[in-house]
């Protein structure tokens, strides 16, 4: 996905014609808000110059926001990430150029499915890290910098955050979760979302611009995202089965439907999955912890349960060390268990399938595997897609599986990384793929 915007001046009629509002409120809102930091420098006019000579803007969409399933299959090549990674990257998308009556038509749509990962907010991040970098408010972080670094750097990208979840919310024409955004600005993370009420004044229409970039930078942003990471030796891997895609909106209207018939369900549900999330997080966190001070030992253990199924784990250890690895290792998977079955339960109660039957037996069958810690839906669950978190060198046997049985694996990664500044233009060099890091030339 390549395409190019002018800017002349900042004007809102500007982008009248424009067919993509998050890259017209992404451009808007970053100008805008460069032009607050200007403004209260004394150097507006060092802006007007930058803005007069216009800016050429080239947005590269990564590959792993696409579907590729289609080609594939109409290729007749199997259904595996060997397959997956023969396509260039940032590979270009066709369009439709034809109507229903085989006219021409006027706006061109993507025949390639989107794979669900957040793309409209990875693009609205970029477009502003981008601008309000070239324009010198913030310093993007170098993408080659390591994790404690980037704590450091995060104040700096605070700005990022905010304009962008601004622009993406004005953009989609409500406020979601905000949690693509955000996972797009600081990488892997838990997150709590902001009070809708701090868009307030941007929700307002025919607002003046100027002060409704105030208003969002002073507003109190009470959302939290604190650092977090999958444990060392173990592998995200994503899958699309191809059996049809759900309706997010949808099914979310469904469940808000449920809350309001059957509110006493719906809380005491919401309670328990929030209870066994916490859970299931404190014990990757204390995986982690064993990793930093133990790591021979850790290490040792998940090679050995990489090689073996859950059931077998307990029975070769050593001693008790090991034995709390081990522990913390069954806990994660026993309480990722208790997540599904309450998706489960809120989805019969709801009447969508947030994890269908289809779907449970192939999850089922993925954590019966050697190595495999625990398997689910991702996001709102549906038919889109699958994930295991793998140890050690099991991901190959597992994608393997996955294909034998018409599921595609994908090739992202998780990574801990937020938005960052690329040393070179990355269509001259081959970038592994990531879900958070998102990849400014």
């Amino acid at each position: 996905m390549i395409f190019s915007i002018c800017i002349l001046e900042f004007f809102p009629y500007y982008f009248r014609n424009s067919v993509n509002p998050f890259v017209e409120h992404a451009v808007q809102y970053a100008v805008a808000a460069a032009r607050r930091n200007f403004v209260e420098k004394g150097k507006k006019d060092v802006l007007e110059k930058v803005l007069v000579q216009g800016l050429d803007i080239t947005i590269l969409g990564s590959n792993d926001f696409y579907s590729f399933r289609s080609q594939i299959e109409a290729h007749g090549l199997p259904l595996t990430r060997k397959t997956l990674a023969t396509f260039p990257s940032f590979f270009s998308i066709t369009f439709n150029t034809e109507g229903s009556n085989g006219t021409v038509s006027r706006s061109c749509k993507p025949e390639v499915a989107k794979t669900g990962l957040g793309s409209s907010a990875a693009m609205t991040t970029s477009v502003v890290a981008a601008l309000l970098h070239y324009f010198g408010v913030v310093k993007l972080p170098s993408s080659s910098i390591s994790l404690t670094e980037q704590v450091s750097a995060e104040l700096n990208i605070d700005m990022v955050h905010i304009i962008a979840q601004s622009a993406h919310c004005l953009a989609q024409g409500k406020i979601g979760s905000g949690f693509d955004v955000s996972a797009a600005v600081y990488g892997s993370q838990r997150y709590v979302r902001f009070s809708p009420s701090v868009l307030s004044s941007a929700q307002v229409g025919g607002s003046y611009m100027p002060d409704v970039i105030s208003d969002i930078l002073n507003a109190k942003w009470d959302h939290e995202a604190s650092r977090f990471s999958l444990p060392p030796l173990m592998t995200l891997l994503l899958g699309e089965p191809g059996s049809g895609g759900s309706s997010t909106p949808s099914m979310v209207g469904s469940v808000k439907q449920w809350q309001k018939s059957d509110t006493k369900n719906y809380l005491e549900t919401r309670t328990r999955l929030a209870d066994a999330n916490a859970k299931l997080e404190a014990q990757l966190n204390l995986l982690n912890k064993f990793a930093r001070e133990q790591w021979a030992i850790y290490e040792h253990i998940m090679g050995m349960c990489s090689n073996s199924a859950h059931e077998k784990w307990m029975e070769q250890v050593v001693d008790q060390f090991q034995e709390e690895i081990v522990k913390s290792l069954l806990g994660a998977r026993d309480y990722s268990f208790e997540i599904r079955f309450l998706m489960q339960q809120m989805g019969k109660a709801a009447g969508v399938p947030i994890e269908p039957e289809s779907q449970t037996q192939l999850l089922d069958s993925t954590m019966n595997m050697e190595g495999v810690l625990l398997a689910g839906v991702p996001g709102a669950g549906g038919f889109d897609a699958i994930f295991a978190i793998i140890i050690g060198e099991a991901t190959d046997a597992v994608a393997k599986a996955w294909s034998s049985v018409g599921v595609l694996p994908l090739l992202v990664k998780e990574d801990s990384h937020g938005v960052s500044l690329e040393a070179g233009d990355p269509r001259n060099s081959e970038l592994t793929s990531v879900i958070s890091s998102i990849k400014i030339n």
